[in-house]
């Protein structure tokens, strides 16, 4: 075979609403593929370009675009800035074979994804009558499945402010009312809880029916004999307990599954490390019967990337999915993501790699910063990274 290498490296920060941010690579080698990835990491915007450009010299060093073992940072933004080349890599691989990225992990295993709709960024008003409408629009968009995150009175570490605990359980209770019985809401708690308010929560949530309570304590180590006590009392009431969304590699969950600390578990595929990673992951979890659920709250590459891995892996409970929060979803990624139906989405139609790239035209307007590197280009002690 022909080597391929890669001759361009770019990353790209776009701002898509006032407060969300999404952030994307693209991959183009000698041959003229181009591969896209995300890294999306709210906040560490310029960490994760550094990241990403850090790594420009090792990929211009391969002499054929495909993935491989990258070492598996531990920070975040780094683990982020791997994950997004390695997605771009099967996308360039992919291309090249004429396949898509589902049959190229072993797949696929299943034609269409269940999804579960994330309002909480959809949800600008954030009464419980808030939570309310967004949860009948996605009712009425066909979710069988939906998320909220009820509790932005509470702080991880700070004291608990006097009737923060109720109003979340009023969310709760406002988007199960409009729901009813035949839709599952799922919480997600974002470690902001201490061990007596997580008890409070997830007696309060099996009266309301919850399906899952999600990252109700902060993970460490020390949590993990907490996190076990509550999935045991979620369970108690019918309910499951999730977490990890921020793990990188399979050493990060490890201490989770040994503690039996969750029913389900969440990696997310802008910072475990790689598909394959991931796929190693859903093994793991096969394995421990324990629910593999990947974290995809972000933008239309991260969601075109879990779908090809929720494809290929061997078990799944259902794929999260950021709803309504702004049209920029499909049109970043030109309208080609297929729309869910009745809470299920396909793989992107006739894919060979990921089947989806981004829209340069809707990317220029919405880019608010960046980097372009060349092979060509001598190791900057820095390739500059432009603002707008």
């Amino acid at each position: 075979m022909m080597n391929d290498p890669v001759v361009r490296l770019s990353g790209h920060v776009a701002e898509v609403t006032r407060k969300t941010r999404w952030i994307f690579v693209e991959v183009e080698t000698a041959a003229g593929l181009t591969g896209v990835g995300e890294a999306s990491l709210n906040g560490q915007d310029r960490a994760v370009l550094e990241a990403i450009e850090a790594l420009s010299e090792a990929l211009f060093a391969l002499p054929h675009a495909a993935p491989g073992p990258w070492p598996l940072p531990m920070d975040l933004a780094a683990a982020a800035a791997v994950s997004a080349i390695d997605h771009a890599l099967w996308d360039i691989s992919g291309q090249r074979a004429g396949r898509s990225v589902a049959a190229m992990l072993g797949g696929p295993r299943r034609v269409t994804v269940p999804l579960y709709a994330n309002i909480n960024r959809r949800t600008l008003d954030r009464r419980p009558e808030g939570f309310g409408e967004s949860a009948r629009a996605a009712l009425a968009a066909g979710f069988t499945a939906v998320k909220i995150a009820p509790f932005d009175g509470v702080m991880p570490g700070m004291p608990i402010a006097e009737g923060a605990i109720g109003l979340g359980l009023d969310r709760i209770a406002a988007a199960r009312a409009v729901i009813g019985p035949g839709c599952d809401l799922l919480v997600d708690c974002h470690w902001r809880l201490t061990e007596p308010a997580a008890v409070e929560v997830i007696r309060a949530a099996a009266a309301a029916a919850v399906y899952w309570v999600e990252c109700p304590l902060p993970e460490t180590d020390d949590t993990l004999a907490a996190l076990r006590r509550l999935r045991g009392l979620a369970n108690a009431r019918g309910m499951r307990l999730a977490g990890c969304e921020l793990g990188i590699g399979a050493a990060g969950f490890a201490p989770f599954l040994r503690a039996g600390a969750y029913d389900v578990m969440m990696p997310d595929v802008k910072y475990v490390g790689g598909l394959a990673e991931m796929l190693r992951l859903s093994d793991n979890f096969a394995q421990a019967k324990i629910g593999f659920s990947p974290h995809n709250p972000t933008g239309p590459i991260c969601h075109a990337v879990s779908l090809h891995v929720c494809a290929a892996a061997p078990s799944l409970d259902r794929l999260e999915v950021q709803f309504d929060e702004t049209d920029l979803f499909g049109a970043l990624a030109g309208n080609a993501l297929p729309p869910p139906h009745g809470g299920i989405s396909a793989l992107p139609a006739d894919a060979a790699g990921l089947g989806v790239a981004l829209a340069p035209d809707v990317l220029r307007r919405q880019e608010v910063m960046g980097f372009v590197r060349h092979r060509r280009e001598p190791p900057s002690a820095g390739t500059a990274i432009y603002t707008k």
